[in-house]
């Protein structure tokens, strides 16, 4: 089964770019995770591609991941509560993905609560949060093992589940490497 992820598209030319190849290969397991926002808050993303975000790419995703802050440029308003998150979610599915996973992460809620809607099942994916600074590439990880779990033909609330457990490992086991946010690490579970 074909699947594929995106992750930072910075322009609207590439955003269309990219779009044009998925519908050409007829890809239909996509994940966007919708890169705009660096940890230390600057944006990423022109702001002529979040025109080209919206439509282009969202109605192709089978799975959009923002984190709060990208929710928050994706739907013009803040998310400072769970119900906001939870509306949050249904109206990014209202921009064309068959799916929406608001992470919690960035919240200041005792434990990362995701938030997952399909049109049909609003879920919490509730995850201990784990004391490190240790982070960096935890969005594309989790969002690439949902694409690894639609590929395995996996439904995607049974991927974004696993997805959950995975990166909660990932951090749990990340990497002390150099000044700053140190790596997740998506292999620690790899037996030499």
């Amino acid at each position: 089964m074909q699947a594929a992820k995106t992750g930072m598209l910075a322009s609207a030319e590439i955003i269309e770019a990219v779009a044009a190849a998925i519908r050409e290969h007829g890809i239909s397991n996509l994940v966007v995770d919708p890169v705009m926002v660096a940890k230390g808050g600057a944006r990423l993303l022109h702001s002529d591609a979040v025109a080209s975000l919206y439509r282009y790419l969202l109605p192709l995703a089978a799975v959009v991941t923002p984190n709060i802050p990208e929710a928050e440029v994706l739907l013009g308003r803040s998310l400072p509560t769970l119900d906001d998150r939870r509306r949050a979610a249904r109206d990014l599915v209202g921009l064309g993905p068959r799916a929406a996973v608001i992470k919690g992460g960035h919240a200041a809620d005792a434990e990362a609560i995701d938030i997952y809607w399909d049109g049909r099942d609003l879920v919490e994916l509730a995850g201990r949060r784990i004391n490190t600074k240790n982070t960096h590439g935890s969005g594309c990880v989790f969002s690439a093992a949902i694409t690894a779990g639609l590929a395995k033909g996996q439904a995607p609330l049974e991927a974004v589940r696993a997805a959950k457990v995975f990166i909660n490992s990932a951090i749990e086991h990340s990497l002390e490497l150099g000044k700053g946010h140190g790596p997740v690490n998506p292999t620690h579970s790899i037996v030499a």
